[in-house]
């Protein structure tokens, strides 16, 4: 059965969107929320290519956990907002081994001209120190 969910009317709602496009364990859900996005990556760099962005998307999606998330702050200016979000990924993986990792994202969200809310930059790990790519 297809499964398709709508996209974020509001700022507050990316969070909640990306839980339920993660939880449903497809990259194409996933893509729909990132429109001319760049994600960074966990080594600091910048992805814009969306077939990069898929892969770097699929590897968390592989591991078949469900996404924990909570917005922690939402700062809106217009058609931009800044969403901190405290988040993790927590259970055994397919190779049976214990996964745990978490951070503290810093995202920003763009309304786009219908009125729906995408990623503009996807920062999973916000301030985190990063070594250089």
């Amino acid at each position: 059965m297809s499964e398709s969910h709508s996209l974020p009317t509001g700022p507050e709602g990316v969070i909640p969107s990306l839980i339920e496009r993660f939880n449903s364990g497809k990259v194409s859900e996933m893509m729909t929320l990132y429109e001319g996005a760049v994600l960074v990556a966990d080594d600091g760099r910048t992805v814009t290519d969306r077939a990069e962005i898929a892969a770097e998307l699929e590897r968390d999606l592989s591991l078949g956990l469900p996404l924990e998330a909570k917005a922690r702050h939402v700062f809106v200016a217009g058609d931009i907002a800044e969403i901190v979000v405290d988040w993790s990924i927590d259970g055994t993986g397919p190779d049976g081994k214990h996964v745990h990792v978490e951070g503290t994202a810093s995202d920003v969200a763009r309304r786009g001209t219908d009125g729906l809310w995408r990623y503009l930059i996807d920062n999973r790990l916000g301030t985190a120190v990063r070594q250089p790519a």
